[in-house]
This record gives structure tokens, C-alpha cells and sequence, in this order.
């Protein structure tokens, strides 16, 4: 019995002699005067247990223990390896039905021996720059190279993503490089479905950015930047007019950073439940799991609602922006080679000036071929009997060496032989005789 409980039994018995009136009682008790009655009643038939709660030393009936087991031995499933309390309480919430709270989860995994609690550790402090005010002011790019199916594909997939700094929107895809026409695949289809963003926040990497090359003993440090030619990205997104400014730490563009960390701990584990295995249903479950779940939790409101995203206007071409652009020269014979495959220019297309000028030929994300002059496009076919090269002179052999061959039947000559063995006139002799016949 609790000091509580002995208090209330001391004031009723004082009530119950007579001692104190009942309203006194009542007030000091901090009850009504017909609950007060019903407590008296209770006293005179069961005596001083009468004070203590019926439920004390019962089980509640709101107990966990046998919800807590359940939930521990689904997440000791190899699937929910590695799952944290956040992520544990939400698949046990829509997959099983338990609703549970992520401390409560965090409690059950740390008595089930599923998770560790961290220490927490000094680290130092970066400062956060502020989001930008309006959506498509700034969208930070760039690529996580990652084991994303945990060795269930063949094939290794790339994280391309595109998060927008005012509102942390994501806009990603699987691909199988980190290449110019896989991050470019990605340009379309954000610019289709979002419009021209004003910048594009990405790392130094070389798709971005030609870099200047310079001898490894060379310190750089007194010379003057030279103006390289830009990337084939680089030059899609000045076609397209969106600029591009490069950053100089990781902690620089540390919204797409966390993203990825994100990623790399949900929509691994996600895929892993879904059992993805390739290619096409990683992107499957990125569009309609992932990207949908981020969209909700995840994004905020800009702090101004105008967009500064730009629409596609009839100057620009998505088609042509966003391909290997390249310059040849027009032959005599309106012919162009690019990568060992020789095009011919049809009669139509053959304008003045043409003959020796230069023209921008594109090679298009979708295999074709786009050759344009100026500003009008010209139609090209590709030469499949193409005339096969000059064979290389094989050298001949003179006649003479051949008919000294065949008749010495290759032997060695010797008409010399035993020449100096005939002696000759001693050197006097033959001063005389050279002045005789003068």
C-alpha cells in the first residue's frame, strides 16, 4: 500500500467515526460527496484493501510483450537485415499491421539484440547554406556508383539524380555507365517534365568540364587559366540555356550527398524486399515506390511559389541539343566520313558553298545521324558498298640480280677467285711501263 493509499484509508476512517463531517471529507479527498459514499461503502464491505486500485498487480490489457516477440521475429528475417527503428516501424505498420511508434520499435530491436545504439560523435560543424527561394533556381547533379541489388544482377547500375535546392523534388534514374548519353537520357526527361531550370549544381567531373592538361612537374600556379572547349553536356546545356557552376567540396552540394545516403539505406533495402534484380525493375520500383514516398516525406515548400523553371521555346530542340555533336568538312563529291561510316548527300539537299564547307553533324541518343548546314538540315544516306582500299606495292626484283640468281643457282660468285695469287709487276716496272705508253 502506497503513502497515498494509507492517507485516503486514514481520512475515510475519520468519516466513518464520525470524527470529520463528510463534505470536510469529501474536500480533503478532492471528490464529489456521492463518490465519496460510494468509497465509504466499499470500506465497510471489503475493509482497507478497499483503498487500493482492483487492477493493481494485473497485466494491462494494452501489454506489448506478445506484439513485441511477433515484431522481433519478423524483423530477424534476413530481408530486414540491416533496417533501422524508422524504417523497421514503417514496414511494420503497412506490411503487418503492428503500429508501433520508432521508439517503441528502436526498444523492441535493442532487447532483440537487432540494434546498437551509437554513441554520439564530435564531428565538425559545416555551416548550411540556405535554400534557394524558388523552384528551379538551382538543381544539384550528380551520380552514386553503389551495390544497389546486393549482387543479385549481372549487371552494375549508376544513380543518376537531380534534386532541386528550394524544394528537394528528386528526379532519378538506374543506368548501367556514367556516361555523357545515359546523364543526358536524364536531361530530357527532367526538362520535358519540369522545364529549363536557371543552374545546374554539379561536381568537377569530366563530363561536365574539359580539364586543362599540364605536365605533372608543372606548378600551374603562375599561369593563366586557358579557355577549354566545353564537354558535349556542357555545350547541350549552353544550347539549351541553362547555366552550370561546378562545386569545389562535396559539402558544397551536400543536398544530393544525403540523398544518396538515403538512398543507399532505404531503396537498397526497399529493392531487396521487392526482390529487384534488374535493370528495368530497379527504375520500375524507383518511379512508383521510391520517387512517390520521397515526394511526400521529403519535400518542402519554396519560400516564394513562382517557378523559375523555363518552357522549351520553338529555338530549341531536345533532339539535337542532346546528342555527340561534331564538325566535318563536305568532300568533293558531297561525301562526309564519321566514325569509319562514309554519308552521302542527297541531289535535293546540295546547296551553293557547300562543296568544302564545314557541317554539324549529330549523332542522336536514338542511333541516327542529323547533318545540318547553317540552319537547315541536310539528308544523308550511308554508303554500304563502300570502295575497299588500295593494296600496298610488293616490290619486284631486277632482272639482273634475278638472272644472277638463276644462274649461279644462288650461289655466291666466284670470278674472283685466286685473282691475287698471280703475282704482278714490282713498282719501278711499272712506273716505266706507265711512262712508255705516254
Amino acid at each position: 500500500m502506497t503513502q497515498l493509499e494509507r492517507d485516503r484509508l486514514v481520512t475515510l476512517k475519520k468519516i466513518q467515526k464520525k470524527l470529520i463531517k463528510q463534505q470536510a471529507g469529501a474536500e480533503e479527498l478532492q471528490v464529489t460527496a456521492r463518490h465519496l459514499r460510494r468509497l465509504l461503502e466499499r470500506l465497510k464491505q471489503e475493509g482497507d484493501k478497499s483503498v487500493i486500485h482492483g487492477l493493481k498487480g494485473k497485466p494491462s490489457h494494452r501489454r506489448m510483450e506478445e506484439t513485441e516477440k511477433e515484431a522481433v521475429k519478423i524483423l530477424s528475417a534476413d530481408v530486414y537485415r540491416g533496417f533501422g527503428p524508422t524504417l523497421a516501424s514503417e514496414y511494420l505498420r503497412d506490411e503487418h499491421g503492428i503500429q508501433a511508434s520508432k521508439e517503441t520499435v528502436r526498444q523492441w530491436m535493442l532487447r532483440g539484440k537487432l540494434w546498437r545504439a551509437q554513441r554520439d560523435k564530435m564531428v565538425e560543424v559545416h555551416l548550411w547554406r540556405p535554400r534557394r527561394s524558388r523552384s528551379g533556381e538551382m538543381v544539384q547533379w550528380d551520380t552514386s556508383e553503389h551495390d544497389w541489388l546486393e549482387g543479385r544482377g549481372e549487371e552494375k547500375l549508376y544513380l543518376i539524380a537531380m534534386i532541386d535546392d528550394a524544394t528537394s523534388r528528386l528526379w532519378a534514374r538506374f543506368a548501367p555507365h556514367d556516361s555523357t548519353a545515359e546523364n543526358m537520357q536524364l536531361l530530357w526527361s527532367y526538362v520535358e517534365k519540369f522545364g529549363r531550370p536557371l543552374l545546374f549544381y554539379t561536381d568537377q567531373a569530366g563530363l561536365f568540364q574539359t580539364a586543362e592538361k599540364r605536365r605533372r612537374d608543372e606548378p600551374g600556379v603562375d599561369k593563366d587559366r586557358v579557355e577549354m572547349p566545353p564537354t558535349q553536356i556542357g555545350r547541350a546545356l549552353k544550347e539549351l540555356g541553362i547555366a552550370w557552376c561546378a562545386a569545389r567540396s562535396p559539402q558544397a552540394k551536400g543536398r544530393v550527398e544525403r540523398t544518396f545516403g538515403t538512398a543507399q539505406d532505404r531503396l537498397v533495402k526497399g529493392m531487396r524486399k521487392a526482390e529487384v534484380k534488374t535493370l528495368e525493375q530497379a527504375n520500375q520500383y524507383l518511379q512508383e515506390h521510391y520517387l512517390v514516398w520521397w515526394e511526400q516525406a521529403m519535400t518542402v515548400e519554396p519560400s516564394h511559389a513562382e517557378d523559375a523553371h523555363r518552357p522549351l521555346d520553338r529555338s530549341h530542340c531536345l533532339a539535337a541539343s542532346l546528342s555527340h555533336v561534331e564538325t566535318r568538312q563536305v568532300r568533293n563529291d558531297y561525301t562526309l566520313r564519321l566514325d569509319a561510316q562514309l554519308y552521302q548527300i542527297e541531289r535535293s539537299s546540295i546547296v551553293s558553298g557547300l562543296r568544302g564547307a564545314d557541317v554539324r553533324v549529330e549523332k542522336r541518343l536514338d542511333g541516327s545521324v542529323a547533318v545540318r548546314f547553317g540552319e537547315r538540315y541536310l539528308t544523308v544516306t550511308a554508303l554500304t558498298d563502300t570502295p575497299p582500299p588500295r593494296p600496298s606495292p610488293v616490290p619486284k626484283e631486277t632482272p639482273a640480280a634475278s638472272n644472277r640468281k638463276r644462274r649461279s643457282g644462288g650461289k655466291k660468285s666466284d670470278w674472283m677467285k685466286d685473282f691475287l695469287k698471280t703475282p704482278g709487276p714490282s713498282l719501278k716496272k711499272a712506273i716505266a711501263i706507265s711512262n712508255a705508253t705516254s
